[in-house]
């Protein structure tokens, strides 16, 4: 039996495809591995610690005029309460609004150094959960939910976390701060224009643990502005309180916020706070 003879162009053919794939197959790989996936909820990295040089935003605080009122909450089952400093700041004679035309008299403690204060009042509500654990930093993107008192009324809004800045505090007690600013991506249906009467209320992550203290706001630019995490801590650490940091048993989303709002001013864990003497 006679094989036909295969022409000379296909033997030389083949012998080159037999040695492109040899020098293909000995080629090194270097490619990088594949990406990590996706941060559930758009969640980034953790903010780094406080800094001279993070962007600073300035705000004109009013010297001494009317008594004014704010927000406050929880955060010893004793009767310890925060809000912010501005709120209570110049006042004599403060109160914790337990119902309508019903108070309880609060003394206060100004925080030196940050706009937040404490208020101690005989009895209390039970405390909300703080988040202030330096190993447990806030992340950019995060959500935080602010339920109090708009404009003297219930309310609440939602924000997502933007970063750090430096809050440059003209007027009244006269300061430079660190805080978070927050954009503001929701709130209370019917609610519009200024949010004044909100300052002092929690800023509260989706497990219902306080992040800081809401403190101010910049409508034009739709910011919110809170105490950073270890303005708090500080201000406990001064006044010997043991914070719960515990979470609370339901989560907080965009659907429930409201609800979950209420339940806290129902509770008096987030209540009004205003000023009766200056």
């Amino acid at each position: 039996m006679h094989f036909p003879k295969l022409p000379d162009w296909l033997i030389y053919g083949a012998v080159v495809s037999a040695l492109i794939v040899v020098a293909v197959g000995r080629q090194e790989r270097s490619d990088a591995p594949p990406p990590p996936p996706p941060v559930p909820g758009d969640v980034g990295l953790p903010l780094g610690p406080a800094s001279p040089f993070d962007p600073s935003v300035v705000v004109q605080v009013p010297e001494k005029g009317q008594p004014g009122s704010g927000t406050a909450f929880s955060v010893d089952d004793s009767g310890a309460w925060l809000t912010a400093r501005h709120v209570v700041d110049g006042c004599k004679e403060a109160a914790i609004v337990v119902a309508d035309g019903r108070g309880v008299a609060a003394r206060i403690t100004i925080d030196p150094t940050g706009d937040a204060a404490m208020l101690t009042t005989e009895g209390g509500a039970p405390a909300v959960p703080l988040r202030i654990d330096r190993r447990d930093p806030p992340r950019r993107g995060e959500r935080a939910f602010h339920p109090g008192f708009p404009q003297g009324h219930p309310g609440e809004v939602t924000s997502r976390l933007l970063g750090r800045e430096n809050l440059v505090i003209r007027g009244r007690g006269a300061r430079t701060e660190p805080v978070l600013v927050w954009a503001e991506v929701g709130r209370t249906d019917n609610l519009k224009g200024t949010l004044s009467g909100l300052s002092g209320a929690p800023a509260l992550d989706n497990a219902g643990r306080v992040i800081g203290v809401t403190v101010a706001e910049s409508p034009r630019r739709g910011r919110i502005y809170t105490t950073a995490p270890e303005t708090v801590g500080e201000l406990l650490q001064r006044t010997r309180r043991r914070p719960a940091s515990y979470a609370m048993g339901e989560a907080i989303t965009t659907e429930n916020y409201g609800r979950v709002a209420d339940g806290l001013r129902r509770d008096l864990r987030v209540a009004q706070v205003v000023c009766l003497k200056t």
